[in-house]
């Protein structure tokens, strides 16, 4: 399993790679002159999947590289905004794109929905939708929790279907599900490249889109008929041989690949899979693995087209589409010989389940080594609550296969342990397993059903069974673990695992239990083994779509519909433009914080009880930084005002800077900015004085919404110069005014207390348009400049 050097060869051919293209090429084209476009999805009347052009792009690019391309490439390369004249250089060139479509959840639609009200613009100008699946807390159960959630936020579940039908956005309701298990049950599509503001995105993969996480901003480019931007990503090919059995799962594929390459080693580049491996496993289970991706800061990952692939699209009332991309499939794979940057082989027979963490997705222990790990390291033995589900595990198989190690539990006279949480991804996925049995398995053993939504993953989860800062163990199936993710308790360890080992650990509640080997007493003084779990990879039966929960937008848009935001709204807050540059160095600005170990978006902008205020602006900015940790005195929120002497909480000390007109500026270390896609991380800084953050090296999706937002994410041309800086330095950019150009470092001058300074080096990847940004003020401040 290890990493080949650049340019490993990827298939093997009699031919030359040429030739076959060219035949390739040949074949696909005949193709699409005897099929005619499909619908892009039911929902929307407008649009059509037709793949001549992404097939003509592709030839144009691939006859300029000279070279076959993979598959991530053609998706990539063959939505070029310009494909003849674009520079295409893998990790260096910035692509100009046109996706097919927009995707946005609740929380961050908000912020969203309210930069492109400020365009002045009719109407999106692609098929762009909402779901409403991240404001809605677990605290009881489905029906009691989507009922308060529905009461609690109902201005702003107004506002987003109010925004949604005037500016002709599809509207998914509470309740309706994940966001991305509904755009696999419903938009997704192989060869499709869609943007999405959520970091998980990248879930389409498992149906070959190419699907990207974003910020708001972003967003908005595309809305508004905008090319998107986006570095030209290196490929980072994972062989997979084999076949999965036993207790083996697709979860486990991800996180042996996050053991591999770390969380920040897929950063810059698309994870592609390819091999015989790749057909043996469910579209579904594709899906899991391209949506834990975003842990390794992969900008995507992708499967080719499967078979598999086109029955979930029949399964999904998606006969059409299934036709369409089944006669193109040629086009919706690797070129032979086509070349990755590395090379990871897994071998799926070989492959055993694992367990991720604590407090970081990337630290793998096999199941059955993790009794000596656990005791070894010291982590909580007893499990306080397991949970199932989320975006990257609640489909039917997954629930099927849960369920199938439920029953055999409940057949020795077994119960859960501990408190069992169950999360069914979308409506579909719920009423299709209360149907067919499966929920009904996991409520005789203790299970709690919670409504079609994040929840606990995404830190919406009213725990009341520990105490803040006490020690416990939870096992999820879900995809991120980061200090405090769950429940905002820093003493919380969260192993992420599969659905089906989650679920055998509800029945011992210890982790040093091995699901695969070792016995549970029964009630009568038996021992208990569980068999290997089970389950069908869709329903035999069909799909059942439950109840109806989307909204399509009103035909006459603004005509009809009207938009209103109270004035007094704690919730939601119209923008006020951020002002421009001024066109001078930045001369001995405070250093607000230096950053200590792991600062994620999370830490920056927590979740949780903060989603309330993702649509106003000033009132979230009361949470910024409140999780990271102050390198002078290893604390939390605990800051020294430079002014005043006194200590406080960052935002309260970012306040008092701002109120007497003065900038900021912050320090961080390695990957800042990981984890979620929240734009907020940087609107915040933005809002409450910030110029610019300077790092060891920043996450992708980070690091541009601080230039979308005006901000500058400047990283140490050493690395070890991040030692240099002090807590207490005042820092100047000295020469921004002359020398900010692409490619080209700038110098900074830290000014220490004792009246001493240091030159050091700091780089960054701004180019041309992104400098433009910054001397608007932000993305949204040149668009509205250049509409004028």
């Amino acid at each position: 399993m290890l990493a080949s050097a650049p340019f490993v060869r990827a298939a093997r051919s009699s031919l030359s790679g040429a030739i076959r293209s060219k035949l390739t090429s040949f074949n696909i084209h005949r193709t699409l002159a005897t099929h005619a476009p499909v619908p892009l999805s039911n929902f929307e009347e407008k649009g059509n999947i037709d793949f001549s052009r992404l097939a003509k792009n592709v030839d144009i690019v691939r006859d300029r590289l000279n070279r076959p391309l993979t598959y991530s490439e053609k998706v990539v390369y063959g939505h070029l905004d310009d494909p003849m004249n674009q520079d295409v250089e893998r990790g260096k060139s910035y692509l100009n794109l046109r996706p097919d479509r927009v995707a946005c959840q609740d929380a961050t639609a908000q912020m969203t929905l309210l930069q492109f009200m400020s365009s002045g613009l009719p109407r999106t100008a692609v098929p762009t939708t909402v779901h409403c699946d991240h404001l809605i807390e677990a605290q009881v159960g489905s029906d009691s929790d989507l009922a308060r959630a529905k009461d609690m936020n109902a201005e702003v579940y107004d506002f987003l279907a109010s925004a949604s039908s005037r500016y002709g956005i599809g509207f998914w309701k509470p309740g309706s599900g994940i966001i991305h298990q509904i755009v696999l049950e419903n938009y997704a599509f192989p060869g499709g490249l869609m943007i999405g503001t959520d970091s998980h995105t990248p879930n389409a993969g498992g149906l070959g889109m190419i699907a990207i996480g974003v910020g708001g901003a972003d967003a908005v480019d595309v809305m508004a008929n905008l090319p998107w931007e986006l570095k030209c990503p290196n490929v980072i090919g994972v062989h997979l041989t084999g076949k999965l059995s036993g207790w083996g799962s697709p979860k486990d594929v991800i996180l042996k690949v996050a053991d591999i390459l770390t969380v920040k080693g897929g950063t810059g580049a698309i994870i592609e899979y390819f091999g015989e491996g790749v057909d043996t496993i469910s579209c579904t289970g594709l899906g899991t693995i391209c949506n834990m991706g975003a842990e390794i800061g992969a900008t995507t990952s992708v499967f080719p087209f499967t078979s598999k692939q086109a029955d979930y699209l029949r399964a999904t009332r998606r006969a059409g589409i299934a036709d369409y991309v089944t006669a193109h499939r040629d086009l919706l794979r690797a070129d032979p010989n086509a070349k990755y940057d590395q090379v990871i082989e897994i071998n799926l027979s070989e492959l055993k389940p694992h367990i991720n963490g604590p407090f970081t997705p990337d630290l793998a222990t096999p199941v059955t080594r993790m009794k000596t790990k656990s005791k070894e390291a010291g982590w909580p033995q007893d499990i306080s609550v397991a949970l199932i589900g989320s975006c990257t595990n609640s489909s039917y198989e997954d629930m099927s296969r849960s369920a199938s190690l439920a029953k055999q539990a409940h057949e020795a006279g077994l119960k859960a342990k501990v408190p069992f949480m169950i999360t069914p991804g979308s409506e579909q996925v719920r009423a299709t397993i209360e149907r067919d049995g499966q929920m009904e398995t996991l409520s005789k053993i203790g299970g709690t059903v919670l409504a079609n939504a994040c929840g606990p993953c995404i830190g919406q989860w009213d725990r009341k069974d520990v105490k803040k800062g006490e020690n416990n163990t939870i096992v999820t199936s879900y995809n991120r673990n980061f200090t405090g993710r769950n429940d905002a308790n820093p003493a919380t360890h969260c192993f992420v695992t599969s659905p089906e080992i989650v679920t055998a650990y509800a029945f011992s509640g210890r982790l040093d239990f091995d699901p695969t080997s070792d016995a549970l007493p029964t009630p009568d003084g038996k021992e208990f083994k569980f068999s290997s779990p089970s389950g069908l990879e869709g329903p035999p039966k069909g799909y059942d779509p439950g109840v109806d929960t989307y909204s399509p937008p009103a035909k006459d848009g603004a005509q009809s519909v009207n938009v209103q935001i109270d004035s007094e709204s704690q919730r939601l807050q119209r923008l006020t433009p951020f002002k421009k540059w001024h066109g001078e160095n930045f001369e001995e600005l405070p250093l607000l914080l230096k950053v200590k170990g792991k600062c994620t978006t999370d830490h920056i902008s927590a979740a949780g009880p903060w989603l309330k205020y993702r649509g106003h602006l000033d009132n979230i900015s009361n949470n910024m930084f409140i999780g990271a940790t102050n390198a002078e005195n290893g604390k939390m929120n605990e800051l020294k005002n430079r002014f005043t002497g006194e200590y406080s909480g960052v935002p309260d000390v970012a306040r008092d800077y701002k109120a007497r007109n003065i900038n900021w500026i912050v320090v961080g270390d390695e990957n800042y900015g990981e984890g979620s896609s929240r734009e907020h991380a940087a609107l915040e800084v933005r809002h409450l004085g910030g110029v610019a953050v300077i790092t060891k090296s920043f996450a992708r999706i980070h690091e541009t919404n601080l230039k979308k937002q005006g901000v500058l994410p400047l990283t140490f041309a050493n690395a070890s110069d991040y030692d240099k800086v002090q807590p207490d330095d005042s820092i100047s950019i000295t020469d921004l005014k002359t020398n900010f150009k692409p490619g080209q470092p700038l110098n900074v001058r830290l000014h220490h207390q004792d009246g001493s300074t240091e030159d050091i080096t700091v780089k960054h990847t701004f180019n041309e348009g992104q400098i433009d940004w910054f001397k608007h003020g932000s993305a949204l401040n040149k668009m509205a400049a250049s509409s004028t």
